[in-house]
């Protein structure tokens, strides 16, 4: 296992929270594949800060867009086609997994025929969906989760995010056939040490060994 990539049930629903603490407590390596919104700012920026990741293991977006919209449109827009063979993950590192963030959910398109879930497809690596625990969550998760399937792609587990809801998480468990690994509560501060006390108190270790 050389990484995971993080989708998530939604834009906004904390992908980039859960990466940089991925790549804190895994010590890893992190890529934006596709980047829109960059006007905004990026989220390798907010992974180098919040997981204090040093610059050589901050791969560089692959596709980079100031406008905050879909990658299809966004590319569109900017005169390019967001191309699936462009894509190659970095030489493995056993000491440093990859963490890969995707752009928006699973569902999201790339282009005219690709959507988002054919780049997980390209990159093969375990899936690990980022859901909140609010209302809707169900939902979005179950629906997320049959598109990963249908895909035949491998499901790691789900981290949700949020005010703690045991009823969702159980819901999620239970409908969705899948493991709940790891949760991250609302942080008033995101920096380094919060981000490893989350992993060492909510997540299942064993999970991402």
């Amino acid at each position: 296992m050389n990484g995971f990539f993080v989708t998530g049930t939604d834009t906004g629903v904390g992908k980039t929270v859960l990466s940089a603490l991925l790549v804190a407590a895994l010590d890893g390596m992190y890529w934006k594949p596709v980047q829109t919104g960059a006007s905004e700012g990026t989220d390798r920026e907010s992974v180098r800060v919040w997981a204090w990741c040093p610059e050589e293991r901050l791969l560089l977006e692959r596709y980079f867009f100031d406008r905050p919209v879909s990658p299809h449109l966004a590319g569109r827009e900017g005169g390019l086609r967001i191309a699936l063979d462009a894509f190659e993950l970095p030489a493995p590192q056993a000491e440093h997994p990859c963490i890969v963030e995707g752009a928006g959910g699973a569902m999201v398109p790339l282009n005219e025929q690709d959507l988002m879930l054919d780049l997980m497809r390209r990159l093969c690596l375990p899936v690990v969906i980022a859901a909140r625990t609010s209302l809707g969550t169900i939902n979005h998760t179950l629906l997320t989760l049959s598109a990963l399937r249908g895909a035949h792609l491998n499901v790691h587990g789900v981290v949700l995010i949020g005010a703690k809801n045991i009823d969702n998480r159980c819901a999620i468990e239970h409908y969705g056939d899948v493991r709940v690994i790891g949760y991250i509560p609302l942080l008033e501060k995101i920096h380094r040490a919060a981000l490893l006390e989350v992993f060492e108190k909510h997540f299942d270790h064993k999970a991402f060994r």
